[in-house]
């Protein structure tokens, strides 16, 4: 018996060989329910509506989409991303949770955002966790905020994000303690002339097993004039910024976002970004 129980653990490999990276993506750095409610709750503040369809761009595992439909009977998604992976992962893991008439208000795009052309136009358009930092280059970033202003309504909303702060620009590593795991946000290499940098998400497990790396990213570090510039050039008539405030207890972030005219010049610090149509 004893032999028997070697075996089945060998089989059963390390918790890194176990791991799915998706799953531990979404637990480590999502948070689908809060973004969705960010999202709702500003647009009926400032239009005096409810949003109905929402477009995800660089969706991924399509939490996003999944909740919007979840949200109300009438609410539509589309999620659009350029990895068929991940999009397969979708498939299998997360629309099938969903109900039958919420999986048929859901679409999921295998496409490039910057040349994927559709005819429906939605209320909200996202691009959350820095993702649209993959264009390095001001036209390219240019010709997607002018895309992603065609495909809005006339009152649409583009939600978006940035990180930045000293911290932002180091050689660092950053690790998050969970229950069954730790998360590393590795930031490799930075190039303070072209604003280039290496990113690695990591994972290590109790049983000192690794997945390293998980994901990489080689991007812009883009500044928030930068950004501001180019969707106002882009069409977009106004641009807001939403600061996080601080738990005065802990002194880290509370999770709760302001509009503000002004930033703190924190060591790090991660921002929602608002543009309007009008």
């Amino acid at each position: 018996m004893r032999g028997h129980r070697v075996r089945m653990a060998k089989r059963k490999g390390t918790a890194a060989e176990r791991a799915d990276k998706y799953r531990l993506y979404e637990k480590a750095v999502q948070d689908p329910e809060a973004e969705v409610e960010f999202i709702s709750t500003t647009f009926r503040r400032l239009r005096g509506r409810r949003p109905r369809r929402l477009r995800e761009d660089f969706c991924g595992t399509a939490a996003i989409c999944c909740e919007w439909v979840r949200q109300r009977r009438d609410n539509e998604a589309l999620g659009i991303d350029l990895d068929p992976e991940v999009l397969a992962w979708s498939q299998r893991h997360r629309v099938p949770k969903l109900k039958n008439g919420q999986r048929q208000r859901l679409r999921l795009l295998h496409a490039d955002v910057l040349g994927v052309q559709l005819q429906q136009i939605v209320d909200v358009i996202a691009a959350f966790n820095f993702s649209y930092w993959i264009f390095t280059d001001r036209q390219r970033m240019l010709g997607y905020f002018q895309g992603v202003c065609r495909g809005l309504t006339a009152d649409g909303l583009f939600f978006l994000d940035a990180f930045g702060g000293a911290e932002a620009v180091q050689t660092q590593k950053e690790v998050t303690r969970f229950k069954k795991f730790r998360y590393i946000w590795d930031q490799a290499e930075y190039d303070p002339i072209s604003g280039m940098q290496t990113c690695h998400i990591n994972f290590r497990f109790p049983d000192g097993s690794r997945l390293e790396p998980a994901f990489s990213y080689r991007w812009r570090v883009w500044t928030l004039p930068e950004i501001r510039e180019l969707l106002e050039e882009a069409g977009f008539s106004r641009v807001t910024f939403y600061w996080e405030g601080t738990d005065p207890g802990t002194g880290e972030g509370d999770g709760l976002y302001t509009p503000v005219e002004h930033g703190e010049a924190d060591p790090a610090w991660v921002v929602y970004i608002l543009a309007a149509k009008s």
